[in-house]
């Protein structure tokens, strides 16, 4: 069985909680991710990508609004292929739901950012 989550973003709205929530990168926002998002061209694309993929993550894994998570409990690592990392929460959840190879894929346009996660059940 698979689980799939995805999540589409306006980069514009990561970009306005960027200037105006000081703390919004480090509540959401592990330090690896705001490294590597603070070295890009446009951090801000970056950001969404990355939050993106963390709202993919969590809706795979059954994560709503009822059963909110900490945002650095999901973290996503690697280029150009990101995986993901998970920890509290998220990572309970995922070895109760037997969940094995975790996918994900995020893009992006001028305006928004995408990612889409695909959750495969552990082999036995």
């Amino acid at each position: 069985m698979s689980r799939v989550g995805l999540d589409l973003i306006e980069i514009e709205r990561i970009r306005r909680a960027l200037e105006r929530y000081p703390s919004f990168r480090e509540r959401c926002f592990t330090p690896a991710e705001r490294e590597y998002c603070e070295s890009r061209p446009n951090p801000a694309e970056s950001y969404a990508g990355r939050f993106a993929g963390k709202e993919a993550v969590g809706k795979a894994l059954g994560f709503g609004v009822a059963m909110a998570f900490a945002w650095r409990d999901i973290e996503i690592v690697g280029r150009p292929k990101p995986s993901v990392r998970l920890a509290g929460r998220v990572a309970a959840r995922a070895e109760h739901l037997r969940a094995g190879a975790i996918d994900l894929s995020m893009t992006h346009s001028r305006e928004l950012a995408a990612a889409i996660c695909l959750v495969r059940e552990a082999d036995v």
